[in-house]
């Protein structure tokens, strides 16, 4: 089964099927750390991040793991280097790219293939799994993003700053040529700005147990 899940940056993808991979005992697969990687690797060797075809190439030479529910790069474990400003800066406009968009549903694809996983990303349900039993599309106001950016205390960014990021990273994410923001016509909506993460993940267990009747 396939719970795949839907949104723009900071609506609470990550939280919430990281909590429902733990309540269902799915693996959780989280495919913007994937372009995190890469960017990761543009920024390691020292490339031109706005250099679309060494950006593609680098993309294409990265081995990408999940060992333990955590991201290896090339046989490291780089879980923890992936939400840094210097990643957010590039990571929009790498994953607009579409050849390393090719890539990465690739590795998404081989990733997921006999397994019981809850994915989330931008374009999961329209482009990487469409034939998903589940599909989410989680939503909140842009002030409500930032305030949770802000809080998560992983950025040296002001709130301000954060804000205007977000508003950036959602202009990219909705005009991409392949992959854009959009919710899937047999989606589920759900707007999560005045929700706690247990009401969420409490609708989103209805609807699984739903789809396994």
């Amino acid at each position: 089964m396939v719970v795949a899940i839907d949104g723009p940056a900071g609506a609470g993808k990550s939280t919430v099927a990281r909590e429902l991979a733990l309540k269902t005992g799915m693996f959780y697969l989280n495919s913007g750390n994937f372009y995190r990687a890469v960017t990761l690797e543009v920024l390691r060797r020292g490339a031109d991040p706005k250099d679309s075809e060494a950006i593609t190439k680098i993309a294409g030479e990265c081995s990408l793991s999940i060992r333990h529910d955590r991201l290896f790069l090339n046989g490291e474990d780089v879980e923890d280097l992936l939400h840094t400003d210097a990643v957010d800066a590039w990571v929009a406009e790498h994953s607009a790219i579409i050849p390393v968009r090719h890539v990465v549903n690739g590795h998404l694809r081989r990733i997921a293939k006999d397994m019981d996983i809850i994915v989330e990303g931008r374009d999961i349900t329209t482009v990487v799994f469409p034939d998903a039993e589940v599909k989410l599309y989680l939503d909140a106001s842009v002030e409500t993003r930032a305030r949770r950016r802000h809080e998560q205390g992983v950025s040296s960014l002001q709130f301000t700053e954060i804000l205007e990021n977000i508003k950036k990273r959602d202009h990219i994410d909705r005009n991409k040529p392949l992959g854009s923001l959009k919710q899937a016509p047999d989606s589920i909506y759900l707007d999560t700005s005045g929700l706690t993460i247990h009401e969420v993940c409490e609708k989103v267990l209805e609807k699984i147990r739903h789809s396994k009747k």
